[in-house]
């Protein structure tokens, strides 16, 4: 693996823990959020944004997962 490689896959990383932590923050279940973090097709703060407005979390995850 080169070195490009190598801190591609630790930014990655890093960015999917702090969406998770995001998403754990606005209520998503941690096991949820980390699902969640590591699809980078789904919208961080609309997915939070669900739960802020008051979207019930079942509804929530049926919306962006």
């Amino acid at each position: 693996m080169s070195a490009a490689e190598a801190q591609f896959i630790d930014e990655n990383t890093l960015i999917e823990a702090w969406r998770a932590e995001e998403l754990e923050r606005a209520g998503y279940p941690a096991e949820n959020a980390a699902q969640i973090a590591a699809r980078h097709d789904i919208d961080l703060h609309r997915a939070v944004d669900l739960l802020r407005v008051g979207c019930p979390l079942e509804l929530a995850l049926r919306i962006v997962l």
